[in-house]
């Protein structure tokens, strides 16, 4: 997943940034690049550093956990959901100015939607799957190995 955004993002700068949105279907779907200082859907702009040292720690916690995880369904929400906060990492990280400030790269827009980016899109898709495994009831790790 981080290299999927990864290569989308570069792709997004080399090709979107600067220019008018490329209208794929219609208003429907359209690629526009827009950098963003904040989390998710623009929530708390210009609070990047506490946003990396969130993703951070969220990821510390992941890779811990994961090693507990025995379905291949919550497997694969953990990956997505790393992959996630990796890509968009990378960009607080790696982006101008630099030092944990850096904007992430977004261009996928929808109607009355906030423009994103495939690592957030890995995350919806990560919590949508969590939906339906708490739906159906199976559990991330064997309820028999938490000990007393």
């Amino acid at each position: 997943m981080f290299v999927l955004d990864f290569v989308t993002k570069l792709w997004a700068v080399e090709y979107l940034r600067g220019r008018d949105s490329i209208k794929l279907i219609g208003n429907f779907l359209q690629l526009t690049y827009t950098t963003n200082s904040g989390a998710a859907f623009s929530i708390a702009p210009n609070a990047t550093l506490v946003l990396a040292s969130f993703a951070l720690c969220a990821a510390a916690f992941i890779i811990y956990f994961s090693r507990k995880v025995i379905s291949n369904w919550w497997g694969l929400v953990l990956g997505l959901v790393l992959g996630g906060i990796f890509g968009n990492l990378w960009d607080r990280i790696s982006k101008a100015p630099g030092g944990f400030k850096g904007e992430v790269v977004d261009w996928i827009e929808l109607p009355h939607w906030p423009i994103f980016n495939i690592a957030d899109s890995a995350i919806c898709i990560a919590a949508a799957i969590v939906v339906v495994l708490a739906i159906k009831n199976i559990q991330p790790t064997d309820a028999s190995s938490h000990g007393a």
